[in-house]
């Protein structure tokens, strides 16, 4: 019912219609808000008068210069002909709806029907046309009386609650109505008044408002004639659309037109009506059902734009991390030059103090020597002398005063390919013209095997807008044969069992719609074993000659489930750290039992030098204490000066090297060699820390609040230890 107040609003005073007349454009005004804008305009200038002359002027002309006269300079309402002389010069008004009111230069004659000034013209708020009205004035346009029901009914509904008619004290909300009865009951009144049995029981009870509706409904009233007040309407002008009296057929302009019943004609634009109606009914549904897809629209996009900007954060820090871990390469070339240039200078300069002291010395010697009067002493050794400060002499003039290194450093930082790359560093756009859909990416956490049933899981890339229909997962024969399709369908997960045990496969999956299919994802390889050990890799499968030649990687997260509760997650469980001053234990997702596997675990923040633990542990370890306490895990413990190898309260190999914050952690098990490795920053951490390692492990970690960390995984095997499995 809201929604229908706009329609029952006069568009000049913006309130409730009140006595309104219809306009021969079918529009509605206030009668009083019509006389309000009625205009006096000269009659040489009336469209009449221009029809008389024979003015070459047509009326669809006239009616265009009347509407550009009409409009204002500052907005798109109207106002008066300000190009004749009769038109008022008071200043206009502007009504809430838009429109410029003009007030008459003087008061409103007292009578409501008093006629006019001649050739007074209106003109339709709403669709602009202007016009004449003839003597009757205002009279000539018929009273809107069914809009006055209409908005009078309108008013009643947005009335107070109806209460009950029957209650003693204190009445209370009325909960239905008898029609019969015509009266309002609330529910004890009804059941103890108006039980429904008996003759009661044949009456119909209606809700309070549909009631007080129907009891409220005046008889219809029958509108009479405009033109015959005396006479009421009857019969119904199919030429000139109107109701009209049986008068107007007899006397007056209606006697040669087309006439029907007044009641026949009822029912067919009643009908009418409604068939129009049923269109707007589907046509605002369709609208609802739009509305609710955009409604849905803004949602998914505020959700989509969460995880770019995530993607994004990600993208732009591993490149900040990569532009670090390069600077910290060049700074250590820069310092190893600066080493090189200092002792090059100064076993120079070693080498010419001493020189400068023989020299020196010789140069003494001379003297004194020169001081002696004995001539044959003199002589003896003067020769020996001469050859020695010539030797001298010489030793000095082949370059030993010229620096061998230079101050300047020969190193030109070429950054200009990087920073161009930088500025050029956009998003790239989705082809329009390709909407085969993206390839599908293999969500890994989700991924994993049981006995010898394998469980995939996959979704479509965050960013693709391109439908898809489904998806089409295909395994190998588990010896690295052709691949065969086992799942085709819309789901974006699939359990295939049936497998043969102690058997590595290799999965991928495609998506298609109407267009095509699209490429593959990555492909997966897991072996049908107790834990998870994934191997991925962006080759196609029709390049790998050898299984055994992939690099093995795992790709897992912190698990929450198994987590001590002091633990806090973040960063899709990747980041950790602790609310307890005590250490807690945190376990990865992934266990492993076989296969060589690496992981690195960045320091996040390091504060008053706390001394986590890493390494990996049983699924049954201690939560409550620091990793390597008890005979379930295998650690190594750090502060930031040196590190120890713990298992069983055990301390071992104390080790020159700490942490700080940016500091990474790399832990290597090699379940193939049954052995433990750890490295700081890309360096072996002591030797080997534990030796004959059998059976299922976790990636452990244990902190307290003053560390926190963040897990790295899918990493290849770190350089120390591949040169060191190369040695003979």
């Amino acid at each position: 019912m809201e929604e229908m107040e706009e329609e029952l609003k006069c568009p000049v005073c913006g309130s409730f219609y009140r006595e309104p007349i219809i306009l021969p454009c079918s529009h509605n005004l206030c009668q009083a808000c019509a006389r309000n804008i009625l205009v006096q305009t000269p009659e040489s200038e009336s469209p009449q008068s221009r029809r008389a002359s024979g003015s070459a002027v047509s009326d669809y002309d006239y009616l265009d210069l009347d509407k550009m006269s009409l409009y204002s300079e500052a907005d798109s309402g109207y106002g008066s002909y300000g190009g004749f002389a009769s038109a008022p010069t008071t200043p206009c008004q502007k009504s809430p709806n838009g429109v410029r009111v003009f007030p008459p230069t003087a008061p409103p004659p007292p009578a409501a029907l008093a006629p006019p000034p001649r050739n007074a013209c209106l003109t339709c708020p709403q669709c602009h046309r202007s016009l004449v009205l003839d003597e009757r004035g205002l009279r000539g346009f018929p009273r809107n009386r069914l809009l006055e029901g209409v908005i009078d009914r309108y008013q009643q509904g947005r009335a107070a609650a109806l209460r009950c008619q029957l209650c003693e004290k204190a009445p209370k909300e009325a909960a239905v109505m008898c029609e019969q009865c015509d009266v309002f009951y609330c529910d004890p009144c009804r059941l103890r008044c108006h039980p429904p049995r008996g003759p009661l029981a044949k009456h119909r009870l209606v809700p309070p408002a549909q009631g007080r509706v129907s009891r409220r409904l005046s008889p219809r009233k029958i509108s009479t004639c405009t033109d015959h007040e005396l006479e009421n309407h009857s019969m119904y002008c199919v030429q000139c659309k109107s109701p009209v009296c049986y008068q107007c057929l007899e006397e007056g302009k209606h006697s040669s037109h087309e006439v029907k019943a007044l009641g026949a004609m009822w029912k067919l634009h009643k009908s009418q009506l409604s068939q129009a109606l049923n269109g707007l009914s589907d046509r605002a549904k369709e609208a609802k059902e739009f509305l609710v897809q955009l409604r849905n629209m803004v949602q998914q996009i505020q959700e989509n734009s969460v995880e770019f900007e995530a993607c994004l954060v990600a993208q732009c820090d591993a490149l900040i991390d990569a532009l670090n871990r390069r600077k910290a390469q060049l700074l250590s070339r820069v310092n190893k030059e600066h080493e090189h240039k200092l002792k090059v200078v100064r076993d120079q300069i070693s080498h010419c103090t001493v020189k400068l002291r023989q020299t020196t010395g010789l140069m003494e010697y001379c003297l004194e020597v020169i001081k002696e009067n004995d001539p044959s002493g003199f002589l003896q050794i003067s020769d020996a002398l001469i050859r020695r400060v010539h030797l001298t002499e010489d030793q000095w003039g082949k370059g030993t005063l010229t620096p061998r290194m230079t101050t300047d450093f020969d190193l030109n930082l070429d950054n200009a390919p990087l920073l161009q790359s930088i500025h050029q560093l956009d998003f790239v756009q989705m082809k329009v013209s390709s909407p085969v859909p993206a390839p599908p990416i293999l969500q890994l956490e989700e991924c994993c095997t049981h006995n010898n049933s394998a469980t995939l899981s996959w979704k479509q890339p965050p960013l693709s807008t391109v439908q898809v229909e489904g998806y089409i997962l295909e395994l190998d024969d588990g010896n690295g044969g052709q691949f065969r399709e086992v799942y085709v369908g819309k789901e974006t997960m699939c359990t295939v069992d049936g497998l043969h045990y102690n058997s590595t496969y290799s999965a991928r999956v495609k998506a298609f719609n109407k267009t095509g299919v699209s490429p593959y994802s990555k492909t997966l390889v897991l072996q049908t074993s107790e834990g998870c050990n994934f191997d991925i890799q962006g080759t196609p499968y029709s390049q790998l000659v050898d299984i055994k030649k992939m690099v093995a990687v795992a790709w897992f997260s912190f698990d929450p489930a198994s987590a001590h509760a002091d633990i806090i997650f973040s960063n899709d469980n990747l980041t950790v750290t602790c609310n307890s001053y005590d250490d807690r234990v945190v376990l990865g997702k992934t266990g492993f039992s076989k296969g060589l596997h690496y992981w690195e675990l960045s320091i996040d923040r390091y504060d008053n030098h706390p001394d986590p633990a890493f390494g990996v542990a049983r699924i049954d370890v201690l939560k409550d204490a620091m990793l390597g306490k008890d005979d379930k895990a295998w650690a190594m413990y750090v502060d930031n000066n040196r590190s120890w190898f713990m298992h069983n309260n055990s301390h071992t190999n104390r080790t020159e090297g700490g942490i700080t914050k940016g500091a990474t952690v790399g832990v290597l098990l090699d379940l193939t060699r049954r052995t433990l490795t750890f490295s700081i920053n890309e360096d072996q951490q002591g030797p080997v820390a534990f030796e004959n390692l059998e059976g299922l492990f976790f990636p452990a970690v244990s902190l307290n609040r003053n560390v926190q960390v963040t897990l790295h995984t899918g990493l290849p095997v770190p350089e120390f230890y591949t040169s060191r499995s190369t040695m003979p």
